[in-house]
């Protein structure tokens, strides 16, 4: 079918079902919900049969939802209306939530029932619970829903007749509904209302005396010094995290937002002040703590090590890669043969730190400092010669952390993630990472119907299947976050356990030492380089208006070419 996504933006939830409709042989085009004018001119040029709202922020116009059926992806249960439905659910401490696909009417939320799905609510961010759980449960509900509009003979439920509607209407959620009280109000509330608004809009609080909004929470199970401190006190800091306390212990807080300025991590927003405050390194970060701020963390089983490497929405400061770089240059050194990448979560990884370098002193210069220091990382595994390198990915993975991992010898992909192997939708990045050495080594020469150009130039969002069989990574595992875990040590394992694994591992030095005398690798970083010092000192500011545009989320004026198909010259509607 030729099915129109109207959309806010090109999110996660987006990407997914473009590639997943696509994949079942559906023409699908992509319109921003900007204007109604807009939207109806999309429908006039596409004349889609079905119409699918994955992320919406406001009303679809009755001049389109009376002529077509439009499908609205709800987060929320059957029954469940209102524009928080998340935020309500993980603020209240629900331990079941879910998705509902429904039709859209004159009364929001209220329209006959396509679909639903329903899923266990982790006690997580509402970026996490998105990005994962709802994620899934909103593919599997919009496929179903699909599936039954095409088939043509489905009646929908209208909400009064069903019988499993649990939900009801709430309103938007306000920071009044948000606020905390750090006297009063427990380590576990405060936790649940910082969650319920990771991501957008986050919670209304102060530090340092300075109002703010605070985002990234995680729970400190033993508190560390300062017995005479009071509820709302600062104690001390640890990388890019403050450790606050609570009532009954503390939390870390790892991002927050001053008036007019940049989400950042919450010790580089109060640079100035936060330095006065007590450090709280973790000298044996190897261990993996559990219930404290940890983004960095090693562990080893079955022969193998595994490096973990939480960072906020993927994003890797130069800080953050130069700290990586060092502690994969110390796991190098364990008696291990197989040494595996795990990122974190929800990304992998997503390559450099656009927040950071908008908030610098000169966006150029922190630019260059942060693609330096991602090379320095990406070389650091392109060199690993004693041990077999695999990424593991858990989580989503955009830009230069493609290719970063990339640069492992194997890459395996849990089933649900989306990868974005491109630059140039930041403002015609080139981009590095050794990216035109990875690239060719693995899927063959650049020129004119390669796999090489097309995955560079296409700049869609690959599935970890799809990604699988362009040959751009190696495998797609289970799509169950902890059997996708059993399944990386296991086969890490075996790698580690074969008997031809000395043999391999000789073949691999000595292909790298064919590859270096063929070119070096100091070559192919020179020639990225010289492009990227283009983009970041020439007279093209295209990066730097593109990269100002995305950190401050300005409102899309218009959809991209390549998502609205309708648009291009020529289209045939």
């Amino acid at each position: 079918m030729r099915i129109l996504l109207l959309t806010h933006a090109f999110n996660s939830l987006t990407q997914r079902l473009e590639a997943e409709l696509q994949e079942r042989g559906h023409e699908i085009s992509i319109e921003f919900d900007i204007a109604d004018s807009v939207a109806e001119e999309a429908v006039a040029l596409f004349k889609p049969q079905l119409i699918v709202a994955p992320y919406l922020r406001r009303a679809i116009p009755e001049s389109i939802w009376s002529r077509h059926v439009c499908l609205i992806v709800h987060p929320g249960i059957i029954g469940d209306r209102g524009p928080s439905a998340l935020d309500w659910a993980i603020q209240d401490g629900e331990a079941e939530w879910g998705v509902t696909v429904l039709q859209a009417e004159a009364e929001m939320d209220a329209g006959p029932i396509w679909a639903s799905a329903v899923f266990p609510l982790r006690g997580a961010k509402k970026s996490s619970i998105y990005r994962n759980e709802f994620t899934q449960a909103a593919t599997s509900a919009v496929l179903q829903a699909v599936e039954r509009f095409a088939a043509g003979d489905f009646l929908p439920t209208p909400l009064a007749e069903c019988s499993d509607a649990r939900g009801r209407l709430r309103p938007l959620m306000r920071q009044a509904d948000r606020t905390i009280d750090w006297q009063r109000d427990d380590t576990t509330t405060i936790l649940r209302r910082i969650n319920a608004a990771d991501g957008f809009p986050g919670v209304a609080d102060s530090l340092f005396g300075e109002p703010c909004q605070i985002f990234d929470a995680w729970p400190e199970a033993v508190l560390r010094g300062a017995p005479e401190a009071r509820s709302g006190d600062l104690l001390a800091r640890r990388e890019g995290a403050l450790l606050r306390r609570t009532r009954d212990g503390a939390l870390w807080i790892g991002h927050a937002k001053r008036a007019g300025d940049l989400k950042l991590p919450a010790t580089l927003a109060f640079a100035a002040v936060s330095a006065s405050l007590p450090d709280a390194p973790l000298n044996d970060w190897w261990r993996v703590k559990g219930e404290t701020w940890q983004d960095i963390a090693y562990e080893e089983s079955g022969g193998a090590g595994f490096l973990h490497f939480e960072f906020y929405n993927g994003a890797m400061a130069t800080a953050q890669c130069e700290r990586l770089r060092e502690a994969l240059a110390w796991a190098k050194q364990r008696p291990i043969r197989v040494l595996v990448l795990m990122g974190g979560t929800d990304f992998w990884s997503n390559g450099i730190h656009l927040n950071v370098i908008e908030a610098a002193e000169s966006p150029a210069d922190e630019s260059w400092n942060n693609i330096n220091a991602m090379n320095d990382l990406s070389r650091e595994l392109i060199e690993t010669g004693e041990q077999i390198t695999v990424a593991a990915l858990a989580g989503n993975a955009g830009a230069g952390g493609c290719f970063l991992a990339r640069a492992t010898d194997l890459v395996w992909a849990r089933e649900g993630v989306i990868l974005n192997p491109h630059y140039k939708n930041m403002g015609n990045l080139y981009g590095s990472e050794y990216w035109t050495y990875l690239l060719p080594r693995r899927m063959g020469e650049i020129g004119v119907g390669d796999k090489s150009l097309e995955i560079m130039r296409n700049r869609q969002p690959l599935t970890a299947q799809r990604a699988a069989a362009t040959e751009f990574t190696d495998a797609c595992l289970a799509g169950d976050a902890q059997a996708f875990r059993i399944d990386v040590a296991r086969r890490a394992a075996e790698i580690a356990a074969a008997p031809d694994l000395a043999a391999r591992l000789v073949a691999k030095r000595e292909r790298r030492a064919q590859d270096e005398a063929a070119k070096p690798l100091a070559a192919y970083r020179d020639e990225e380089l010289a492009h990227m010092r283009r983009n970041f000192y020439g007279f093209d500011p295209s990066y730097h208006v593109a990269r100002h545009h995305f950190v401050r989320k300005s409102p899309a004026s218009w959809t991209p070419r390549h998502l609205a198909r309708h648009r291009d010259l020529g289209w045939q509607g």
